[in-house]
């Protein structure tokens, strides 16, 4: 399985991610970037829709192969989920995302390059769950008045190819 590489990244500082995380090393940085991707999921799963997109910068891409064209801003990255979630719901579908494996590459104090897994698992209203998809995900991740955002964000669909 293979994640498009991100076009704006930029080679790593040669001196290495813990300098470039700041004072508390690599190990700070990681806690933070998955409690971000903790809270991010749940506003998703919960169906806050609007309130998940801000966790988008204002010219964040989110794109997937799943998807013909990225959406682009946040207001389009909105509206798409905000169209998903209300499917999702008006079938009786419970959406659970779970992010791991994460792998960060510090770009600078404030870029973060992370890559990851990702599963959906879907619960139908009285159902068994069911493993929906499995994926890889590349973010850029940039920070912007104390908080981490998402600039672009990569999917790629296992079953896609």
């Amino acid at each position: 399985m293979t994640v498009a590489a991100h076009p704006a990244t930029t080679p790593a500082d040669p001196a290495g991610p813990a300098r470039m995380a700041g004072p508390g090393g690599l190990a700070e940085l990681y806690a933070e970037i998955q409690q971000f991707y903790a809270r991010q999921m749940r506003l998703l799963d919960d169906g806050e829709a609007e309130a998940w997109a801000e966790t988008f910068a204002e010219d964040g891409v989110f794109a997937a192969n799943a998807h013909p064209e990225p959406f682009t801003g946040r207001a389009a990255i909105a509206a798409g989920a905000r169209r998903a979630t209300d499917d999702f719901a008006a079938r009786g579908i419970r959406r659970r995302h779970w992010l791991g494996m994460l792998s960060l590459e510090p770009k600078d104090e404030h870029t973060v390059l992370v890559r990851s897994y990702a599963q959906v698992i879907e619960t139908p209203r009285a159902g068994q769950p069911v493993l929906r998809a499995s994926t890889g995900c590349a973010d850029l991740l940039v920070r912007r008045d104390g908080r981490w955002l998402v600039l672009d964000r990569r999917i790629h669909r296992d079953d896609l190819g």
